[in-house]
């Protein structure tokens, strides 16, 4: 009983301790001007939606809303079409040097964002690029790629060779094993791959920052980040946004949740 007490009460601490940021810039959110920067009261004695009516109102935020679901749900599409083609060809076709064409892909993620920034900044504007949605896709698919081929070649590897070799006696392609087989056996791995890119593509900064000029194409963390004005800081509808982006992410989390687990715990325990 002690020990149930015990877990259960870590258990409330932790997940308090996780999403205590949401629950206070949700609590800041509905705060009215006057009480922002006061404390005591920590809840509002006046709870107000202004700041919710606020953002949409004096900012286009349904149009940076819009630019962020456009460009992750693309870097998406993208990087799990290009990655699991890859980590096919990795895991099952017979390629030289698999470990270090790997490690080639791998070590495109260990660059700094900020020591890369300049040179792409650079090559798009060459390309005339600038202030687009592809100059953000582009540049996160292109950095979101080997998370997903890292993953994906791990989950190819998991479905036996035999099942790959049956179907080459049958008759089929490789192309044809991809897409009929593989990809439906690696369901799982594929939803995980896809939440985490898309989870990246919808809060990266610099790059969006640095790309992108108006709010035609700029998306949300660079919109909130211009938020405040010359005299103030409106903590307010800073706050207020934040929750409603926010709230995509946790519905995605919450439709897949059971892929998401079955992707993260796959090949867990060796049968």
């Amino acid at each position: 009983m002690i020990k149930r007490i015990a877990f259960y009460t870590l258990l409330l601490f932790v997940v308090l301790y996780c999403s205590g940021p949401l629950i206070w810039q949700f609590i800041t959110s509905l705060k009215p001007d006057y009480e922002l920067t006061v404390i005591p009261p920590v809840f509002p004695e006046s709870p107000t939606a202004a700041h919710y009516f606020s953002i949409f109102q004096n900012y286009p935020f349904l149009r940076i809303i819009l630019n962020s679901a456009i460009v992750a749900s693309s870097t998406t599409i993208l990087s799990l079409a290009v990655g699991s083609l890859c980590a096919f060809g990795l895991a099952k076709l017979r390629v030289r040097y698999k470990a270090f064409v790997l490690g080639f892909v791998l070590s495109v993620s260990m660059f700094p964002p900020i020591a890369t920034v300049s040179p792409l900044y650079i090559i798009i504007r060459a390309f005339g690029l600038r202030d687009t949605w592809f100059a953000l896709i582009i540049t996160y698919t292109t950095f979101s790629l080997p998370l997903s081929i890292w993953i994906l070649t791990n989950f190819f590897k998991q479905i036996p060779d035999e099942i790959y070799s049956a179907a080459r006696v049958d008759g089929c392609s490789p192309f044809q094993i991809f897409y009929k087989i593989m990809l439906p056996l690696s369901l799982p791995g594929i939803f995980t791959t896809a939440i985490l890119v898309f989870i990246f593509s919808w809060n990266e900064f610099l790059y969006a920052l640095t790309f992108t000029s108006t709010p035609s194409s700029r998306t949300i963390p660079v919109a909130i980040a211009l938020f405040p004005g010359l005299h103030e800081i409106p903590w307010g509808d800073i706050a207020a946004a934040s929750v409603v982006v926010t709230i995509p992410l946790i519905a995605i989390v919450f439709a897949f949740q059971k892929r998401i687990v079955e992707g993260l715990t796959s090949g867990a325990v060796k049968e």
